[in-house]
């Protein structure tokens, strides 16, 4: 029996959930990108909450979510122009910044670091929440700490039932993947995680963007979701980075494999993969058209959340390139990934 009240996303659930979060309580929100574990950000005693739930890493930070761009100014003393343009430009909106962090914030939210992650979530149920909170919310995903992440009220109450207090369901994430994180604390701009706002669209905005997103090799980490890795399945997933057809023909070969050895096997594929290998004995989920990545994204996580439930001895899977919305699907798989390989002309090569 789930221990963890669900609630509508309705006006008086969403009072009933910030009255939960002004005491200092857990509540599970839907965001467009994912589902958010939300505690009040200047709490530090909801903020520990909010890891021990998770079983979450001191050393791994938070992000901040705000309701409207005015209370920018609780979380943080100064933007650069940047920054100022970017929440101009970009919120409310999959983007997070990595800004200086103001007097109010705990150095638990921050992972010790005088930086701060922050966004303005466009889902409306997310900004209403936190309006009726009246307090900055820190909110990592609403899942066990490494596991995939959830994308329904569902997938929060599979990693979170009993730990939290409400969740508020708001129908499935849009987006689908995790927010961009860029920073912007220092002289250049650089991406540490690619999300739902794409290099093409910040470098458009900005000029030269860097890329950045490794991990800290001491301290804590810079941003959330830098770890090498995370967002993983139970079962043991393989990703092939390459043509489509020749990730097609290193899935057959490996499904056959597996299968002659008396293995499952479970295939994370586009609509048009899932055609050709039909014929395999395998399990299939399909995450919509090769041409259509922001359906892919949408899916990706419920897809392999799926698969995941029935236990495969092995999940194959290819990668969509790293244009637009497709780079943040490469970052999220390969960091899932017990194994990586290139395939072009052959797949000898295993880079992870």
């Amino acid at each position: 029996m789930s221990t963890t009240r669900v609630l509508p996303a309705d006006p008086s659930s969403i009072a009933v959930a910030a009255a939960a979060l002004a005491a200092g309580g857990l509540v599970a929100f839907p965001t467009e990108t994912v589902y958010g574990l939300g505690g009040d950000a200047f709490n530090p005693a909801a903020v520990a909450r909010i890891f021990a739930a998770k079983g979450r890493p001191a050393e791994d930070p938070l992000i901040i979510h705000l309701a409207d761009l005015a209370d920018l100014r609780r979380v943080t003393p100064n933007l650069s122009p940047a920054a100022a343009m970017l929440a101009e430009q970009l919120w409310p909106g999959p983007l997070t910044l990595i800004v200086p962090r103001g007097p109010a914030v705990p150095y638990s939210v921050t992972a010790g670091r005088e930086t701060v992650a922050v966004r303005l979530p466009a889902h409306p149920v997310a900004r209403a929440l936190i309006a009726a909170a009246r307090t900055p919310i820190a909110a990592p995903s609403a899942n066990r700490f490494g596991h995939t992440s959830p994308t329904s009220a569902a997938h929060v109450l599979a990693d979170l039932d009993g730990r939290i207090d409400f969740v508020i369901d708001g129908g499935p994430a849009t987006i689908g993947v995790e927010s961009t994180v860029l920073d912007v604390s220092g002289p250049l701009p650089t991406l540490l995680r690619p999300g739902g706002v794409s290099l093409e669209v910040l470098r458009e905005l900005l000029g030269e963007v860097a890329l950045g997103g490794r991990a800290a090799t001491a301290g804590g980490q810079l941003a959330p979701g830098m770890l090498d890795r995370h967002y993983a399945p139970e079962s043991t997933l393989h990703l092939c980075v390459g043509t489509p057809a020749a990730c097609r023909a290193w899935m057959r070969d490996q499904a056959a494999a597996q299968i002659a050895a008396g293995h499952r096997v479970g295939l994370l594929l586009p609509d048009e993969d899932a055609v050709l290998l039909a014929d395999l004995d395998v399990d299939i989920e399909i995450l919509g058209p090769a041409g259509d990545l922001s359906v892919i994204a949408s899916r990706l996580y419920a897809a392999l959340r799926a698969l995941d439930s029935r236990r495969p001895a092995l999940i194959l899977a290819r990668d969509f390139g790293e244009g637009g919305i497709a780079r943040a699907i490469r970052d999220r798989l390969t960091r899932a990934a017990g194994r990586v390989v290139r395939c072009n002309d052959d797949c000898g090569l295993q880079v992870s």
